[in-house]
Order: C-alpha cells, then sequence, then structure tokens
C-alpha cells in the first residue's frame, strides 16, 4: 500500500480558507439572486452561460459540463427556469436525444435585473478587499488550478449510476 504524506499546516490552511470563501461567497450570492430575481445559483448559470454563448443556444450536457452539476440537477434547473417561460428546451437539430437550450427575452430581462445586484455582491464579499495585482494573481492561480482539474474527462462522461 502507498503511503500518502499529510497536507503541512500551510497546505491545510490554504483549503480550508478556500473552502470558507467559496461557502461564505456561495452563500451570499444565492441569497441575493433569490431576493432580487427568484433564482437560484445554478438556475443564474445556466441563464449566464446561455448569455455568454455566440449562439445563445447550448446544448443541456454542455450546460451540466459548463456548471459542473449533475444532468439530472440541471434538469431540473432548467425545468424550473422552463416553467417560468425564461428558457425553451428543444431537441437537436442533428441528434433528437440531446435538448438544446435556448434563453427567452423574459430570461433576459430577470439576467438583468439580477446583474447589478449579482456584480455587487461579488465586489462586496471577494473582489473588494483585494488590489488589482490580487485579482491578477488569482485569476491566474485559480486557473491554473481549474485547467488542471478539467483536463480530465466531464462529470457527463461518466457512467450513470444504475439502480437497483
Amino acid at each position: 500500500m502507498t503511503e500518502h504524506a499529510p497536507l503541512s499546516a500551510e497546505e491545510l490552511a490554504a483549503y480550508f480558507a478556500l473552502r470558507e470563501v467559496a461557502s461564505l461567497l456561495e452563500h451570499g450570492v444565492e441569497q441575493q439572486l433569490r431576493d432580487d430575481g427568484g433564482l437560484t445559483g445554478p438556475a443564474f448559470g445556466i441563464l449566464a452561460r446561455l448569455f455568454g454563448s455566440p449562439t445563445g443556444r447550448l446544448r443541456m450536457t454542455d450546460l451540466a459540463d459548463g456548471l459542473v452539476y449533475s444532468r439530472s440537477g440541471i434538469t431540473y434547473q432548467a425545468g424550473q427556469l422552463e416553467k417560468r417561460g425564461l428558457i425553451t428546451r428543444t431537441p437537436g437539430e442533428d441528434d433528437e436525444r440531446s435538448i438544446i437550450v435556448e434563453m427567452t427575452p423574459a430570461g433576459r430581462e430577470v439576467l438583468d435585473a439580477v446583474l447589478p445586484g449579482h456584480n455587487d455582491v461579488v465586489r462586496e464579499l471577494l473582489l473588494g478587499s483585494l488590489s488589482k495585482r490580487d485579482v491578477a494573481a488569482l485569476t491566474d492561480i485559480l486557473g491554473r488550478v481549474r485547467d488542471r482539474m478539467r483536463a480530465g474527462p466531464p462529470r457527463s462522461a461518466a457512467p450513470r449510476a444504475k439502480r437497483n
């Protein structure tokens, strides 16, 4: 059996600080999204990704992979957005097994309504205590970590759990 080296005190401190910051930021963002637009974090992520897409459309699988969310979770969130008229879901043109998601004008209105408060919360909770140099360093460091984590196959490539 291979022995695993324990994390150093510095590594543990960095790990726990990152977890705590991520939790506090997520809590603040979730509260603002709920208050300003009746959105969950994943629902906001769907709308934001659609807005950022060159075509304004994405496959459900690509949304799940981009948001690092389960297929069933993204399906549920998309269903809630569709009920509110904020997105549409249609079968893929080339592959009827794939589902294409597109933001509606009402979805754009909700996104426009939540973005100013979202920016304020992110600035207040995360960016407000950082210099421009800190932001650049954080972007570089987290970008490298993200790229390493994303080097493997996406979650959607994992086999589905078998139900008994």
